[in-house]
């Protein structure tokens, strides 16, 4: 497994290409902005793209999704209750956050549990509603890619519309904190963490 990092967009989200090493098969994870960066990296990397997967419906991990669809003719896949965010530029917030408008329709509504497969990766879908009504976090093997749920101690804003404080305080400690204290976690922006660095001194989960 490779995974590449890629700050994405005028508000530089983490913007990641996780890879199979063994087919060369990716999938493009949040792709906020700066599309011909992302098929720049694929293309020299002879790197197969088999899917864009989104942690929610946000216009800050989402602003490059038309153009890398329409350039390399890939799914895009959200949590069904995210899934209308992204048909609509004022839920999903393009259109006040002086970037291109987004207006698409996804291609696969993911669920908690779901199993993706990307060659011979699992990558486990888990449900973190809280940011989002529709927030996903994506494990695969010792690795998670935690969206805009669980940052390097601290949590996501549950201010706009489909947030919620006490839902997203309950899907970290009831969903992510189960997993060992190795597990590393790739947040949707700033510095990677571990679930037990976060165990430890997250201060939202040890209030």
């Amino acid at each position: 497994m490779i995974i590449e990092r890629i700050p994405a967009g005028i508000y530089a989200v983490n913007c990641y290409i996780l890879i199979c090493e063994e087919t060369k098969k990716a999938a493009i994870i949040d792709p906020g902005g700066d599309a011909d960066e992302i098929i720049a990296y694929i293309e020299k990397n002879n790197l197969l793209p088999e899917m864009i997967i989104l942690t929610h419906g946000h216009g800050d991990h989402i602003g490059a999704v038309q153009e890398i669809r329409e350039k390399t003719s890939i799914p895009v896949c959200i949590h069904k209750d995210d899934a209308d965010m992204l048909k609509d530029p004022r839920k999903n917030l393009t259109s006040l956050m002086g970037m291109t408008e987004v207006k698409v329709e996804a291609d696969r509504l993911l669920a908690d549990g779901d199993i993706v497969e990307l060659g011979a990766l699992k990558l486990h879908i888990i449900h973190t509603p809280g940011h989002t009504r529709g927030s996903i976090c994506i494990r695969v093997n010792e690795v998670i890619f935690s969206g805009d749920t669980l940052f390097a101690q601290s949590i996501g804003r549950t201010d706009l519309e489909g947030g919620s404080f006490e839902l997203i305080i309950d899907s970290i400690k009831r969903k992510l904190m189960v997993f060992n204290d190795e597990t590393n976690v790739l947040p949707g922006h700033g510095a990677s963490t571990a679930i037990g660095m976060e165990r430890r001194m997250n201060p939202f989960i040890n209030q």
